[in-house]
C-alpha cells in the first residue's frame, strides 16, 4: 500500500493532523503482514495491514478479515492482562489496517531472539505458559466470545491447511493421521486461541510478556496453543551444538504453569490432544508450508522427522512424556 494511503487513512483516523509531518518506516519480522513504524514528531505508534498472500515460498492465500479479529483479540486480552498487549488506538476497517502502541525493541526483546542466542529463562517461560492459561480460563465457555472469533475459515486456512494438511501431502502413510487430527481440532471449541503463540510473537516486557500476532484468533481448540509454542522450544533445542536440557526447563516450565490454570476441562484431556497435536507441529515446521529457518542443514531437519514420525502414528498421553524422548533423543 502506498505511504500516502496510509497516512490518509491516519488522518481519517484522527491520528495524526492534516498538516503534520509523518515519518513511515517499515519494519522487519513476520510474512503475513505489512508494518510499519509512524513518527510523528515525538510520537511514535505502529500500523499493521494484512496481506491476501503470505511473505513464504509455497502459495498461501488467506483471508484479510483476520486484521480486524487480531485488534479484537488484543482489546479482549487487555481487559484481563493490560500489560501483555499493546494498545489498540484506532482500526480502519476498509483498509483492513490498525494501529497499535509501539513498543521500543531495546526495552522489549524479542524472546525468539533471546532464545536463539542460548539466554534461556524458565522462569519467563512459565509466565507465558500462565499467561496464556489464564487467556483460555478467561474466555471459557463465554457466548459472547464464542460467537465474536467464530472465524473457522481464517483458522482452517492459516493453521489447519498449511501446518496439518500440508505436511500429511508431504508424508502420505501419515494423511490419515493428519486429517482425522485437523477435523477434531477445527470441531473442539472451548476457548479463544491466539493460533500463533511462537517465541518470535511474544516480547520480553518490563511487566512480563507480551503477545502480538493474533491474526489466527479463533474460538476453539486451546491445546492448539499449548502445542505450538512447546513445539517451538523443542525445535529451538534441535540445533546442533545447543544445550537441549536447557531449552526442555523452559518446556517444562511453560507447561507445568500453564496446566496449574487449566479450570475449564481436565487438565490431563486438554494435555493429551496437546501431546497428539506436537508431534504433528513439529513435523509441519519441516517438511509443512512454514518451515522454521533456524534448522538449516539436512542432519538437523531429519532427527526431527525420526523423532516425530512415531509419534504421530502412535501418540502420547502426555506432554511430559514426549518432552523425556526428546531428551533421550540424539
Amino acid at each position: 500500500m502506498p505511504h500516502d494511503a496510509i497516512i490518509a487513512s491516519l488522518v481519517r483516523l484522527g491520528l495524526v493532523g492534516t498538516q503534520e509531518a509523518v515519518r513511515l518506516t517499515p519494519l522487519a519480522g513476520g510474512v503475513s503482514s505489512d508494518i510499519h513504524l509512524v513518527e510523528v514528531g515525538q510520537r511514535r505508534f505502529c500500523v499493521k495491514r494484512a496481506l491476501a498472500r503470505l511473505k513464504v515460498a509455497a502459495v498461501w492465500e488467506v483471508p484479510l478479515g483476520r486484521n480486524a479479529a487480531e485488534a479484537a483479540w488484543m482489546r479482549v486480552v487487555g481487559k484481563w492482562l493490560p500489560h501483555a498487549v499493546p494498545e489498540i488506538l484506532s482500526e480502519d476497517a476498509e483498509l483492513g489496517l490498525f494501529a497499535m502502541s509501539f513498543l521500543p525493541p531495546e526495552q522489549n526483546p524479542v524472546w525468539k531472539a533471546e532464545l536463539l542466542a542460548g539466554h534461556i529463562d524458565p522462569g519467563f517461560a512459565a509466565a507465558v505458559g500462565s499467561h496464556l492459561g489464564i487467556i483460555h480460563a478467561m474466555s471459557a465457555a463465554n457466548p459472547q466470545i464464542s460467537s465474536r472469533f467464530a472465524n473457522d475459515e481464517t483458522f482452517e486456512a492459516i493453521r489447519i491447511e498449511p501446518y496439518l494438511l500440508a505436511t500429511g501431502q508431504a508424508h502420505p502413510t501419515l494423511d490419515a493421521r493428519f486429517k482425522a487430527l485437523a477435523a477434531s481440532t477445527l470441531a473442539t471449541r472451548k476457548a479463544l486461541v491466539h493460533g500463533d503463540v511462537s517465541p518470535k510473537n511474544i516480547l520480553c516486557g518490563g511487566h512480563g510478556p507480551v503477545f502480538l500476532d493474533a491474526e489466527c484468533a479463533w474460538y476453539g481448540d486451546p491445546a492448539f496453543d499449548l502445542a505450538f509454542c512447546l513445539n517451538h522450544l523443542l525445535l529451538k533445542g534441535a540445533r546442533k551444538g545447543v544445550k537441549r536440557d536447557d531449552y526442555l526447563r523452559a518446556f517444562l516450565s511453560f507447561e507445568a504453569a500453564y496446566l496449574a490454570e487449566v479450570d475449564w476441562e481436565d487438565p490431563s484431556v486438554l494435555e493429551a490432544r496437546a501431546a497428539a497435536l506436537l508431534p504433528c507441529l513439529l513435523l509441519a515446521r519441516i517438511d509443512g508450508k512454514s518451515p522454521v529457518e533456524y534448522l538449516s542443514t539436512e542432519a538437523e531437519r531429519n532427527a526431527v522427522r525420526r523423532f516425530a514420525v512415531p509419534l504421530i502414528a502412535q501418540p502420547s498421553a502426555r506432554v511430559g512424556d514426549i518432552a523425556e524422548l526428546w531428551r533421550l533423543a540424539r
